[in-house]
């Protein structure tokens, strides 16, 4: 066990950013879906959640899913060296996996597991610890919706020289898409590789298959873990009810989307960072969202932002996908 982690923070993270980030949440009524990972506690609730519900935990087939992913992004880079870049990487399981191969391949790996909380980054940083050397990993705790800056960020990550593996696990759907995707794009040079995952339904029948997903979210784990964000600002869950549903995107995108909201039905103040909030009967917070995307629908969202899909893996039950993809403008 290492005694001593050097973390890098984004100024996104910054106190002052994180409340104003928390105030604007509150008044828009749209909750910023890093304040449901922030500390120890929400980490290891969504964890649990991870465990007990998500394909890759549960689903032999999808562990081998990803293993022939990892095994073609392996042969890709052309140096020695070789960073991953763990966008939104959670505990680092995945990422781990990744660094083994790179290392059995004879490639010299280094690693910067980002993710909005530093709960998170330090466990994924624990993950890799017999992966990679302290030297070699980098912790960023940094809000990538937020983040205007982050090519030169991850520019000065990471040993010069070489190749990057950048990878985005299970964060697609939580994301709206023109507000993520141009990001990645932007972040990718010439020579980078992206490996992204996203959860699917079926091409043949869509909208029912989003329907059908509704358990994997409607349950106890997910409304545990949803309301304790609410519970620690002072919210009861006797002020209202939790609701979940399916809705089309906003932008247009013709993607569905599962939503959980919190419907009061009571009046309840409270003090964050000691500005008022006033939810009145009848109002509605979102809580959370979750993309659900068809392989056609991905492939489609990365071309129009300029990321040319170059190999796909979709696991038998259809309900998760990897992606393999660079910068279509190779310039």
């Amino acid at each position: 066990m290492r005694s001593i982690v050097q973390v890098t923070v984004h100024a996104t993270q910054f106190p002052e950013n994180v409340s104003r980030a928390l105030l604007t949440s509150l008044r828009t009524r749209r909750v910023n879906h890093k304040f449901l990972y922030d500390g120890i506690k929400h980490t290891q609730k969504w964890l649990a959640l991870h465990e007990a519900y998500s394909p890759a935990r549960i689903d032999p087939n999808c562990a081998a899913t990803y293993e022939k992913a990892f095994a073609a992004a392996v042969r890709q880079p052309a140096t020695e060296r070789v960073h991953v870049i763990g966008l939104g990487c959670g505990g680092g399981q995945k990422d781990a996996q990744l660094l083994k191969r790179l290392k059995r391949a004879g490639k010299k790996p280094s690693y910067t597991p980002c993710d909005v909380s530093v709960a998170m980054a330090l466990i994924a940083h624990q993950t890799v610890s017999g992966i990679v050397s302290a030297g070699d990993c980098f912790p960023l705790v940094c809000d990538l919706a937020e983040a205007d800056d982050l090519a030169a960020v991850f520019g000065r990550s990471g040993p010069q020289g070489a190749s990057r593996l950048i990878t985005f696990f299970g964060m697609l759907p939580n994301f709206e898409p023109k507000i993520i995707l141009p990001r990645l794009a932007a972040l990718l040079r010439a020579k980078d590789r992206l490996l992204l995952s996203a959860n699917l339904v079926p091409d043949d029948d869509y909208a029912t298959g989003v329907q059908g997903i509704l358990p994997q979210y409607d349950n106890a784990l997910t409304r545990d873990w949803l309301m304790t964000f609410l519970m620690d600002l002072g919210i009861d869950g006797t002020d209202g009810e939790l609701r979940f549903g399916v809705e089309e995107c906003p932008q247009g995108t013709g993607l569905k989307r599962v939503v959980a909201e919190f419907h009061f039905t009571e009046l309840r103040r409270i003090q964050v960072t000691n500005e008022p909030v006033e939810f009145r009967r009848d109002d509605t917070v979102r809580l959370f969202f979750s993309y659900r995307h068809t392989p056609n629908r991905v492939r489609e969202l990365l071309r129009q932002y300029e990321m040319k899909p170059l190999d796909q893996w979709i696991t038998p039950s259809e309900e998760e996908g990897v992606f393999l993809c660079r910068r279509s403008a190779q310039g």
